[in-house]
């Protein structure tokens, strides 16, 4: 494959020769019903880049003609698409957590194994030990690996810090790696992961952390401008809708966007919550209930499942992606990269699993991890689909089918990706 790369803004680089473009093309906001199944598919038309935006899609020959002294990527009749948006990580942490996985096999049940301080309270005493530098540099492999997967936007959470000074180190290092670039970042303030060990151990400390996370971090974050987004585990548990509703009432109040770790476990009615304060997203949700499906259809809050992570925990049943999607509900689909219950860093591999897992067509999947994924992060305006104006976030796949990238699950087949009009993988 011939490689190029943009030098200046007024170079122009051109995407051709591919087997099918999956341009995602269509409304710039999350898709819907019978809207995902149509993922846009064209042949013979490639893409024109200028800087860090799309600037043509068009029939190759035509932009050519267009753009005659511009250099060329050679797709090599692989499928040319839109980077995938992982709208849903938490990809800055320490070490793994292998012993949760055996345990889990044994029977021990995810809550049971957090109670037993494991969980997320592990990797919380791990984080803590570690600088900023070192957490840095253990998650630049992981993002790269995402990248050579095709993803060109990726969401990062704290939430394994649980102090306010260790949040905001995490927070800062997911400043770090999204200044280091070529990967659109963006950071979500997860405070609200857990009640720290510290806390559950004194008389009133549910209510002492919920007070601090309200009253120093949120603020903290704001005066940074260090997160877009916050979250709340919203789980029987960990946090109740009430504590819930009370934390993410003072995340908007200090000026973030809100999104919920939701009905994940049990039926906390998170997702109902979700769409009446208008969440961006709600997470998870594997066990929601009729009622939460219903609210999310008539929302704009787009549903975020992750497959992998119900694989993972053992748990032998996934989120019903047919019954939302059938009600109306927008669907976005995630890797959830965690160490503990999703340490997956291959996205294809997520759209294998939302189709055999979660029922979902190949264009479902494509759709949901492209501009659904997108307006998850509230970016359906700009990336998420190969369309003139949008970011350059492109990736080149070495497939002939659409289909064939979540049929060869396992497979490293991204063979370039673009993100904001720079070269973030390239395939040896």
């Amino acid at each position: 494959m011939t490689m190029g790369r943009a030098v200046h803004d007024d170079t122009v680089t051109l995407f051709v020769n591919a087997a099918q473009t999956v341009t995602c093309a269509g409304p710039a906001r999350a898709r819907r019903g019978a809207e995902m199944q149509d993922a846009g598919v064209k042949f013979g038309v490639g893409v024109a880049v200028q800087g860090d935006c799309l600037v043509a899609v068009d029939d190759d020959d035509a932009l050519r003609r267009r753009y005659p002294n511009a250099m060329e990527i050679d797709c090599d009749r692989g499928v040319l698409a839109p980077g995938f948006v992982d709208s849903h990580t938490h990809a800055v942490f320490g070490r793994a957590r292998y012993e949760e996985h055996e345990l889990r096999a044994t029977g021990v049940p995810y809550l049971e194994i957090a109670a037993r301080g494991g969980g997320i309270h592990a990797s919380v005493r791990d984080l803590r030990t570690r600088s900023d530098d070192e957490l840095f540099s253990l998650a630049v492999p992981r993002l790269q690996a995402l990248a050579a997967g095709g993803v060109t936007t990726v969401e990062i959470k704290s939430g394994y810090g649980l102090t306010v000074q260790d949040e905001l180190r995490t927070l800062r290092v997911v400043a770090r790696l999204a200044a280091a670039g070529p990967l659109n970042i963006l950071a979500t303030c997860l405070g609200a992961h857990e009640v720290p060990l510290e806390y559950r151990e004194r008389a009133e400390g549910r209510a002492a952390w919920i007070d601090c996370l309200t009253y120093e971090l949120y603020p903290a974050v704001a005066a940074e401008q260090l997160a877009r987004f916050a979250d709340v585990f919203c789980e029987p548990g960990v946090f109740t809708v009430p504590e819930t509703r009370r934390l993410l009432e003072a995340a908007g109040a200090n000026g973030m966007l809100l999104k919920l770790h939701a009905d994940e476990l049990h039926d906390g009615g998170g997702a109902v919550l979700a769409a009446e304060l208008g969440a961006t997203s709600a997470d998870h949700l594997a066990a929601i209930s009729s009622e939460g499906i219903a609210a999310l259809a008539a929302s704009s809050t787009v549903a975020t499942l992750l497959p992998a992570t119900m694989i993972f925990l053992g748990t032998g049943r996934q989120a019903p992606a047919r019954a939302l999607i059938e009600a109306g509900a927008a669907i976005a689909i995630a890797t959830d990269l965690n160490p503990g219950t999703s340490p997956l860093q291959s996205f294809p591999l997520v759209l294998t699993l939302a189709i055999s897992q979660l029922r979902m067509s190949a264009s479902e999947a494509w759709i949901a991890g492209t501009v659904n994924g997108a307006a998850a992060l509230g970016l359906a305006g700009m990336t998420g689909q190969l369309r003139e104006g949008f970011r350059a976030d492109v990736a080149v796949h070495a497939v002939d089918d659409f289909r064939a990238l979540p049929y060869w699950f396992g497979e490293r087949l991204c063979r370039v990706a673009w993100a904001g009009g720079r070269a973030c993988h390239r395939s040896p």
